[in-house]
């Protein structure tokens, strides 16, 4: 019983190893490290230049946004749940140069960080992950754009 329990202990360890070395790969494949920034960071951030690219789906989106925002969804709803956007990476590209300063955000702060991820793989230097997201930016107060209410 003994000898067993080492043998299942040896393999929990070697999965949780494999476990966290596929996340290091993850998280730092470019060689650059995702930098998540807090909303009062972003917003002197977009002061001073940087743009804020918003990775939530376009319903999201017009629902409201960041002033001055870029929408690139990361993923897509679909009748099977959300799956992400295969040509989000060429719509990056034909609207951002890898040498633009970028904010990105999505609602609550997790699809941004897989969208951030693919952006540094893609060898832009300047991106930062928005912690909290677009919900953290509304519960702040800080100004959003929003549709115009029907009559």
């Amino acid at each position: 019983m003994g000898a067993s329990w080492v043998v299942l202990g040896n393999r929990r360890h070697s999965l949780l190893l494999l476990f966290l070395l596929l996340l290091l790969r993850l998280f730092c494949s470019s060689g650059s490290e995702i930098v998540t920034i807090d909303i009062h960071k972003a917003k002197d951030l977009l002061h001073s230049g940087h743009q804020y690219l918003d990775v939530r789906t376009e319903e999201e989106f017009k629902k409201g946004h960041v002033e001055n925002s870029l929408n690139i969804p990361y993923m897509f709803n679909t009748k099977e749940g959300r799956v992400k956007n295969p040509k989000f990476m060429e719509q990056i590209l034909s609207a951002c140069k890898k040498e633009d300063h970028l904010v990105v955000g999505c609602q609550s702060g997790v699809r941004s960080v897989y969208a951030t991820t693919d952006l540094l793989n893609e060898g832009f230097k300047h991106v930062y992950n928005l912690g909290g997201g677009y919900a953290a930016w509304v519960e702040n107060g800080f100004a959003v754009t929003r549709p115009k209410a029907e009559l």
